[in-house]
């Protein structure tokens, strides 16, 4: 098959879809990799690293779009590139459709075969190809936050693990999935007074097994929320339901209890976020204040390392990837129910439960287009 690469085009958006160690792979299997000019530059990846692993390289996006059979990508295709998708193409990237009704509607015109790497599944439940990117989210959810408390960055001015004569700050991570467990070992390495809420009670004990009285765990239907955000210095927001949108945990009232230039970071910004008054922002403009706290909404933080979270992500992405451009996506998926999972919208109708629930869609079984 014909593979294309093109340019992240999202603000800051520094990662790429295919490393150069992927691109051979992919070429010793017999497929032709396009890749466009400079595409992994800012990730650290020269084009002469991909000539030598056998890319080619294109000028143009459009000529990437134009030229082949699956397009790799790290976010969601932008407006510019869903106008260049072709019926038929396949596109494996993330896609977070559940908070994207613009997105999810171009997807459904273009009659493409969307297949989104938040949902893909193993046997236990996980999800293995957002994994490696959350864990990059919840480790720098809490380095983001240490920074945001100073008080050149509005914050309360707060050293996170506290010093000589001055208290730990306490952090509160809501969610004790990757993202939590990951903000976790660097809160509690940082020494920071760390709370965990979710609400298993088994993950809440594996948390404990991991890092014993270095946390503390909160099962969610045991505790008065409003006093553990009353007391945070910071606040991760890490809950995940696959696919859909984040449930709205902190409400615009809670904020009222927080202490003035304390931080929330929401890790759920992709899936809409699950602090009521959070909203998208950037790496170039990552923080706005609401009732006098610091809100870090950056919806695609592991593009600020691009290199560790390429080299993560592909380690991650490419078996699948292997196994749809050897088998053909109907084989492939029909071969492995966890794969077909990932399947979101195929030939302009929505094959994921969550994402036609959003937008009140028809929804299809995803077994019916393979």
């Amino acid at each position: 098959m014909r593979i294309g690469v093109p340019k992240e085009i999202k603000p800051q958006e520094n990662r790429i879809g295919l490393t150069p160690d992927s691109v051979k792979t992919l070429v010793s299997e017999g497929h032709q990799v396009l890749l466009e000019n400079n595409g992994g530059f800012e990730a650290g990846f020269e084009n002469d690293q991909y000539i030598k692993a056998g890319a080619k390289i294109a000028k143009s996006a459009s000529d990437i779009f134009n030229d082949s059979d699956i397009i790799v990508k790290v976010k969601e295709p932008q407006k510019v590139e869903v106008d260049m998708i072709k019926e038929n193409q396949i596109i494996y990237t993330y896609l977070h459709l559940a908070a994207a009704k613009e997105l999810t509607e171009g997807l459904i015109k273009s009659k493409s075969i969307n297949i989104a790497y938040e949902t893909v599944t193993d046997d236990n439940g996980r999800l293995p190809l957002l994994a490696p990117m959350s864990a990059v989210a919840g480790r720098m959810s809490v380095q983001a936050g240490a920074h945001c408390l100073e008080k050149n960055q509005k914050g309360r001015g707060v050293l996170l693990g506290g010093a000589p004569g001055g208290e730990a700050a306490n952090v509160l991570i809501l969610g004790g999935g990757v993202v939590g467990e990951n903000a976790a070992i660097i809160a509690s390495g940082m020494r920071a007074k760390v709370h965990i809420v979710d609400k298993s009670e088994a993950r809440l004990k594996q948390l404990v097994n991991m890092f014993g009285d270095k946390i503390v765990p909160e099962q969610s239907d045991k505790i008065d929320l409003n006093k553990l955000v009353a007391e945070a210095d910071l606040l991760v927001g890490g809950v995940l339901v696959p696919g859909a949108e984040a449930p709205k945990l902190v409400t615009k009232d809670m904020l009222k209890l927080m202490k003035r230039g304390s931080v929330i970071v929401d890790v759920a910004i992709d899936q809409g976020g699950c602090v009521e008054t959070s909203k998208p922002t950037t790496h170039e403009d990552p923080t706005y204040i609401v009732d006098d706290v610091v809100h870090y909404c950056v919806a695609n933080m592991p593009g600020g390392v691009p290199r560790t979270s390429t080299l993560a992500l592909n380690q991650a992405t490419l078996p699948y990837l292997v196994k749809l451009a050897n088998k053909g996506y109907q084989k492939a998926l029909k071969e492995d129910k966890n794969f077909l999972a990932g399947l979101n919208v195929c030939k302009g109708q929505i094959t994921y439960k969550a994402v036609a629930d959003a937008f009140g869609h028809e929804y299809i079984e995803p077994s019916e287009f393979i």
